[in-house]
């Protein structure tokens, strides 16, 4: 398994050194998580600046699925922490996620493709054993058809799934979120068109992501 490439966006972790310390403790467990998490060949993956106003605690990660210069699928991954708790999440981290792929035609005209996209997010995670609560999303489809001077294009269908879900806290108040984010990785090559990967193909290698800031804390 080869590592992810990336590399920090300038402010993409949002706070500085001097006040890093006062970043909630499992926050920043749950951030060294995903940037020690284990990931398959094919995918690069890069620290971005997360939003602002979902949480007081944030962290996104952007990925793709690349076949040479081309990509094949892409998404985003955002950790958020409210110490506190959230009503709505029924704890106090949330992984919120937007997965987007061109589909080929004989895949666009499955009726039961959203149901099957959706069940690759679910079944990822629960091949991990991983328990999670409140999960909730939209998978939409969306087709282009092509006219005049683009008449010679085939018709074309993306997809996108809108998705997020609670980690159950582990140890320390502390999800598995290297877990979490090797079975987000598992559906994004799965909507890409790979396979998925079977027990003879190993344990992937360990994947560390440059460290340059500490995580948004607005």
């Amino acid at each position: 398994m080869a590592a992810a490439q990336g590399r920090f966006s300038d402010g993409a972790d949002g706070v500085d050194g001097a006040k890093e310390s006062s970043v909630p403790l499992p926050f920043r467990r749950a951030v060294d998580g995903l940037r020690k998490a284990r990931l398959r060949s094919g995918i690069e993956i890069d620290p971005v600046k997360p939003p602002q106003r979902l949480a007081p605690y944030a962290y996104a990660l952007e990925a793709a699925v690349v076949d040479g210069e081309e990509d094949l699928a892409d998404g985003r991954l955002i950790l958020l922490h409210d110490p506190s708790g959230h009503d709505a999440w029924q704890g106090a981290f949330r992984l919120v996620t937007l997965v987007r792929a061109e589909l080929e035609p004989e895949m666009a005209a499955d009726p039961l493709l959203p149901e099957v996209c959706w069940s690759w997010l679910t079944g990822a995670l629960e091949a991990r054993g991983l328990a999670y609560g409140e999960p909730s999303g939209t998978v939409t489809m969306a087709s282009s058809h092509y006219f005049g001077g683009l008449g010679e294009r085939r018709p074309a269908t993306q997809i996108e799934i809108r998705a997020s879900w609670t980690p159950r806290e582990g140890v320390g108040g502390v999800p598995d979120t290297s877990a979490h984010l090797a079975a987000w990785c598992e559906l994004l090559c799965q909507i890409a068109g790979l396979p998925p990967l079977g027990p003879a193909e190993g344990a992937p290698g360990v994947v560390s992501l440059p460290q340059r800031r500490g995580p948004h804390h607005p």
